[in-house]
């Protein structure tokens, strides 16, 4: 593990070398096993401290403005199982900008806990409780990114085909929301080609494209955009989507349908990747409103990895926090 994570936060994958990710892969793989293995009642094999204990004596301060299931259940059970106190303050407990300035209330956290997750709306509020905290923060999704999401998709890519470099990923649906900018990002630092279907008005932003493509520069990933969801999926490793209406957005509803009706997740879809690559698997963050951005065959098909996917979220973010808390 790199030394210099102890200590980090993990606002956006932008901050983080692909060594950097890489090490955070490594280690949520292990934790993993190390975890089945403890409830198989076998011994853990993990040389990197006692199992169930490495968050003894720690608290962590879960901020939420947005609702969650997975962001939550995985923060709260992983600082739990090793023993760490995790704490759930939503906006009816704390004044989180209100009253109380944002600066004040990370101040005081800051002498209160060891780490803080947040989950909100806007990427500037977890860049100031990182600020003004003194500790680690883990974005836990905002307006503009959701890093800890594509680092369990990562390792659920890595897990079905064995490696992520020259893997292709494909994304369809809303391209400039926070899980596909945080894809790109992902992809292009870990080398996996990612290829973003969206309609032109949901196209990832040209500014964040060219960051991508110069990251994937180096790792011999390719970043590109089609218009077309059959265009992109052909050949796929991975088909990806998301829910067509994003938290905070729920006013535009009948304009997206209208927008993205032709970027369904449907077994067509699948079968169109399929027909050149058998091992491709469908990946979707979650919740999700089978019928629009996925139809349910393909939810509960045999190619669908979504709730290892879920099950990650877990993993990857134990490891985060034992990298930037334990080292």
């Amino acid at each position: 593990m790199a030394a210099s994570l102890k200590g980090r936060s993990l606002l956006t994958l932008r901050d983080w070398s692909a060594d950097e990710i890489r090490a955070v892969l490594d280690l949520a793989h292990e934790l993993k096993r190390e975890g089945r293995a403890r409830r198989e009642g076998r011994a853990s094999r993990s040389g990197r401290g006692k199992s169930g204990a490495r968050f003894s004596g720690m608290s962590l301060a879960m901020l939420f403005e947005k609702r969650s299931t997975r962001t939550r259940c995985a923060f709260e059970t992983a600082f739990a199982e090793e023993g760490g106190h995790p704490v759930f303050l939503s906006t009816q407990d704390i004044h989180l900008g209100a009253k109380e300035s944002l600066e004040d209330t990370a101040r005081v956290l800051g002498r209160m806990f060891d780490a803080i997750e947040f989950r909100g709306y806007r990427q500037e509020t977890v860049q100031a409780l990182a600020e003004h905290a003194g500790l680690p923060v883990y974005n836990g999704l905002t307006d503009l990114y959701h890093p800890t999401q594509v680092l369990a998709d990562l390792m659920t890519l890595e897990e079905a085909r064995g490696k992520l470099g020259g893997l292709r990923l494909a994304y369809v649906g809303d391209g400039r929301n926070n899980v596909a900018t945080s894809l790109l990002i992902g992809c292009a630092k870990m080398g996996v080609h990612c290829t973003v279907a969206s309609p032109a008005e949901l196209q990832p932003a040209a500014g964040h494209l060219e960051y991508c493509r110069a990251e994937a520069a180096g790792t011999g990933a390719r970043i590109t955009v089609e218009s077309a969801a059959a265009d992109a999926v052909r050949g796929a490793d991975a088909v990806y989507t998301d829910v067509w209406v994003s938290l905070g957005e729920e006013g535009k509803e009948g304009e997206r349908m209208a927008l993205l009706e032709p970027f369904r997740g449907d077994g067509a879809l699948m079968q169109r990747a399929a027909s050149e690559n058998r091992e491709t698997i469908f990946l979707h963050c979650l919740p999700t409103v089978r019928g629009n951005e996925v139809t349910g065959e393909v939810m509960d098909g045999e190619r669908s990895r979504v709730w290892d996917q879920a099950e990650n979220r877990k993993h990857t973010i134990k490891a985060l926090m034992a990298a930037t808390l334990c080292g």
